[in-house]
């Protein structure tokens, strides 16, 4: 893990070196969702002078079927490896580290999308999209730990840093451990430890295709904030479970509450949460979430909110924002 971070610097000046872009759509690959020139002067424009430990690039499907929207990224096959290659370099030569993000929608797609009908665990309308999906087989369910497998062994050979495992925001592994959405009766639903036993077998499948120096992070939709959703409590719960399968760090967002949640604001609203995972999970916790301040930021690391901190929007808004940052503190 520490391998993907900047040096530590000695001093209180903590977000020089804890500071992760999170990832954030774009819609910008080509039709088939390769890499397209566009995505490339995107990253390197945000990347630029090496401010930001590591990038996060934006969620990316590992099947056709799991698309999000159109001009998503590809990670679903061989031939995207070479442009993927590019844009890894395009990050790593501005300094910053590169983490790819894979993803797979659920019903948190439509036909309009993939031409098919969603599937998802449960025969349940999904509650942000409202698409009616269907139930996966137990044999789509052994295909999909195997994309996200190959996903990840791809992320690998493009040269990224890392591979991020999304499981938030109301996507298929967010639907696998949310009881809104996972009905299931055989072993991949009922309790807390069946809604995650995907997630773990995922897990194990992509730490034995990229070997055990390969940071593996995931991405966890730590709260539905909807009654009879996901709790904190199952989300420290599924945080230990996700820390001995070998993750190397949890990065904490919303469920199916997404990424706005009506009622928390404020600069690092996710903060109580990230904070709860803190205390049941040695790995080190990202927390995301309304920062556009760098004292704010700093404030976030030095009271333990977070171990890094994501900072989307500011640097959506401003490409300079990461350098402001950095040279503010280090005048303060």
């Amino acid at each position: 893990m520490t391998h993907l971070l900047k040096p530590l610097q000695v001093g209180p000046l903590k977000l020089a070196n804890r500071l992760v872009m999170p990832p954030m759509a774009t819609s910008k690959a080509s039709p088939d969702g390769e890499v397209s020139q566009e995505i490339l002067d995107y990253y390197a424009e945000k990347s630029m002078g090496g401010y930001i430990s590591l990038v996060i690039i934006e969620h990316s499907f590992i099947q056709e079927n799991g698309k999000a929207s159109h001009q998503q990224l590809s990670i679903a096959d061989d031939r995207m490896i070479n442009r993927l290659h590019e844009l890894a370099t395009t990050i790593q030569n501005n300094g910053c580290k590169a983490m790819m993000q894979i993803n797979h929608a659920g019903s948190a797609t439509s036909y309009d999308i993939i031409g098919s009908s969603p599937v998802a665990p449960s025969v349940i309308a999904n509650p942000r999209k409202g698409s009616l999906p269907r139930e996966l087989s137990r044999q789509e369910l052994d295909n999909l730990i195997d994309a996200f497998r190959l996903a990840a062994l791809r992320t690998k050979e493009a040269g990224f840093d890392g591979v991020e495992i999304h499981s938030a925001h109301g996507y298929l592994l967010n639907q696998f451990f949310s009881p809104l959405t996972n009905h299931r009766t055989d072993e991949y639903g009922g309790d807390i430890y069946n809604r995650i036993r995907i997630h773990l077998e995922i897990i194990e499948a992509v730490r034995t295709a990229v070997g055990r120096d390969f940071p593996i992070f995931l991405r966890l939709g730590a709260s539905d904030f909807r009654e009879g959703g996901t709790t904190i409590e199952d989300s420290q719960i599924a945080a230990r479970e996700f820390e001995r399968a070998g993750i190397n760090a949890l990065d904490i967002s919303g469920g199916f509450a997404g990424y706005q949640v009506p009622g928390l604001n404020g600069q690092g609203y996710f903060a109580p949460l990230s904070e709860a995972i803190k205390k049941v999970a040695s790995v080190p916790v990202i927390l995301t979430g309304g920062v556009i301040e760098p004292q704010v930021a700093e404030q976030l690391l030095i009271e333990g909110k977070a171990d890094l901190i994501g900072v989307g929007r500011a640097i959506l808004n401003d490409s300079k924002w990461a350098e402001r940052a950095v040279e503010s503190l280090k005048n303060d």
